[in-house]
């Protein structure tokens, strides 16, 4: 086909190139490039730059937002570690304090147990007080007893005086008791 298309233009008889156009081909392109420029230029261009300085101001946008967010964020960071530690260190106090109170409870059981003790030794030292006076007159109700009963039976007779007998018999253990002291 391209053997046909110069065969055709070399015998019309013009000594055309085929790669270049015709004179009037290029007044009539270079006027509809010159509309499609000025089409172009005046309408779409401003739109195309609008629409790009939108995108570029809402990018510039979303990045002071990230920059701020990340701001807050850093922020938010700094107050959580700085109440972290203020935690860590009440816990220490209350943890102290709790140690203290322990060995104060610890304390105060300890003194309460030791006067407890001390209560019940001195009631039981009062009981056994009170036990050995009852047994000790006991004693010497029965002891005055068989020592008036011996004595009336040595002598042959019966000791009916009572304040008489009970004078004696007190005497006797006085002096009983004295000479128990003095071997001790």
């Amino acid at each position: 086909m391209l053997n046909a298309l110069v065969t055709n233009l070399a015998a019309e008889g013009e000594p055309n190139n085929p790669l270049i156009p015709a004179w009037y081909d290029i007044i009539w392109s270079g006027l509809w490039f010159i509309v499609i420029l000025f089409v172009v230029w005046k309408f779409a261009l401003p739109r195309l730059t609008a629409m790009l300085d939108k995108r570029s101001a809402a990018i510039e946008g979303n990045i002071a937002k990230a920059d701020e967010a990340q701001k807050q964020a850093e922020a938010a960071l700094e107050e959580y570690t700085r109440q972290l530690a203020e935690a860590r260190t009440e816990a220490g106090e209350i943890r102290e304090a709790a140690r203290e109170d322990g060995k104060k409870i610890v304390a105060e059981a300890k003194e309460a147990a030791a006067s407890e003790a001390a209560r019940i030794t001195a009631t039981a030292h009062t009981q056994i007080e009170a036990e050995r006076q009852t047994a000790l007159v006991s004693l010497r109700s029965e002891v005055g007893t068989l020592a008036i009963d011996l004595a009336g039976g040595v002598v042959g007779e019966t000791l009916s005086d009572d304040a008489r007998a009970t004078a004696v018999v007190d005497r006797f253990l006085a002096e009983l008791e004295s000479s128990e002291k003095a071997a001790q």
